[in-house]
């Protein structure tokens, strides 16, 4: 084998190493932001469960509304300021 290719090789072999390196330690500076990111899945699962299960929750509704409507307008008026808040995020982020 010719020097160049050995240094070649040696050259890579230390790449791969640094890269592995480098590798483990985001992994271990990430794991700081777990439980954020376990937070937000849990909030995308039960929004995508609402989405599925909608026909669910609007019976649920429309039966609160008849049997209890002071609560079902106080509940409304919450998820109203909550969609407001929601929509207005959005617009700061985008």
């Amino acid at each position: 084998m010719s020097p160049e290719l050995v240094e070649l090789a040696l050259h890579k072999q230390r790449l791969q190493i640094r890269s592995a390196d480098q590798r483990a330690a985001l992994i271990h500076h990430a794991q700081g932001f777990a439980p954020v990111f376990r937070g937000v899945d849990k909030v995308v699962d039960g929004v995508l469960w609402a989405r599925n299960n909608a026909p669910i929750l609007s019976g649920i509704g429309i039966f609160v509304l008849v049997a209890r409507p002071r609560a079902a307008l106080r509940w409304f008026r919450r998820g109203w300021l909550g969609w407001q808040l929601v929509r207005r995020a959005r617009n700061l982020v985008s």
